[in-house]
């Protein structure tokens, strides 16, 4: 690709901050929301954010499953039994009212998430029921499956009591024995750190900003950032051999759909090429050290877009506009490179760096 700025597309859209700087509460919504993708742990195993409150509850206990894949419906059936011995979320009364959730991981979209009943005043709830999965046996061998016991009280609020995970990759689908029922003993969650061995492929992308962009006006003006991406390399493949790829941008910590631009998807490929151009105006010198650009990419496949890796690129402060945010999470690499475009104004900054579960923040309206 010649740098020679002939791109295929280009977006325009402008930083909105003073609404944030305003309110430091607007912030909180990106940390504490319910839709948010799962991110990957050291052990490997995928920690998902769930909104509720799973810090003060101890997790003990067990949980009775068993998973089959049936072949003639194309469908798993996870048939969950019950549970012995969780933790009291009323602890005078020694009980909880617990219910179980699924999810088929890393894709907690829509086919994502699946519950039994609520069992009421017990920590001993038996379920039998099957939460069913509509997939193929090709995707599933891809996925994790990732079960977790909620206490659910009279405001609908939910605490956790403790999730097992299995992972559907190494799962001996053929041995009679994985098809009775078995206990699993529950587990806390995993702490989230971002797991570097795994491979969700890399993003070439070139970074500029323009702190004048009109030069010789008397008024002083705001600055642009410019982002142009160009491709994307070896991106997973979570679905067979389909691949449907389009890139999102949104400069956090402003996450309205106002902020937000997004490439053209482009099919059939794990080395999309995108050539699109994307221009945010408003930027304060000091901006740049509060804001963070927010790149992910994601596989659309009929009504749903799953998630494929994403960068943040920022100073990794791990604060904005004095509130401690998640998202100001950047690695060294994705610091080097915003890094360098604040030190060379007016100069294209290229870099192509490793894509990486995220946690991402929910979008506001």
């Amino acid at each position: 690709m010649s740098d020679d700025r002939e791109t295929d597309t280009a977006s325009e859209s402008s930083y909105q901050l003073s609404r944030h700087k305003k309110s430091p509460s607007s912030l909180t919504n990106l940390s504490s929301s319910s839709g948010m993708t799962s991110l990957s742990s050291v052990s490997g195993s995928v920690m998902s954010v769930y909104s509720g409150d799973f810090g003060n509850l101890e997790v003990k206990g067990n949980i009775q499953f068993a998973i089959e894949y049936v072949e003639s419906l194309k469908e798993l059936h996870v048939f969950v039994a019950q549970c012995k011995d969780l933790a009291a979320a009323d602890v005078k009364k020694q009980r909880s009212d617990p219910y179980v959730k699924a999810y088929l991981l890393p894709d907690k979209g829509k086919m994502g998430k699946k519950k039994t009943l609520v069992v009421k005043k017990t920590l001993n709830p038996v379920y039998n029921e099957i939460l069913r999965y509509k997939i193929e046996k090709q995707i599933l061998k891809a996925q994790k499956l990732n079960l977790s016991v909620w206490h659910r009280d009279t405001f609908k609020r939910n605490s956790f009591l403790g999730e097992v995970e299995l992972d559907l990759e190494t799962w001996d689908w053929d041995n009679k024995q994985n098809k009775q029922l078995r206990w699993y003993p529950l587990k806390r969650k995993t702490a989230p750190v971002a797991l570097e061995a795994e491979n969700r492929g890399e993003m070439k992308l070139a970074l500029q900003y323009v702190p004048e962009p009109v030069p010789g006006k008397k008024l002083p003006t705001t600055g642009e950032v410019h982002i142009w991406v160009k491709e994307c390399l070896d991106l997973p493949l979570l679905r067979g051999s389909h691949l449907n790829s389009f890139v999102k941008c949104t400069i956090l910590p402003d996450t309205s759909r106002k902020s937000r631009q997004k490439t053209r998807a482009v099919g059939k490929t794990t080395n999309p090429i995108f050539n699109h151009t994307m221009v945010y105006d408003g930027f304060r010198p000091e901006d740049l050290m509060e804001a963070c650009v927010e790149l992910t990419v994601w596989d659309h496949y009929k009504l749903t877009n799953q998630f494929l890796g994403g960068l943040r690129i920022g100073f990794g402060t791990g604060k904005s506009y004095g509130t401690e945010v998640d998202w100001m999470d950047s690695t060294s690499e994705e610091v080097a490179l915003w890094e360098k475009m604040v030190n060379s104004p007016n100069t294209w900054i290229e870099a192509t760096l490793p894509l990486r579960m995220l946690l991402i923040a929910k979008i506001s309206k």
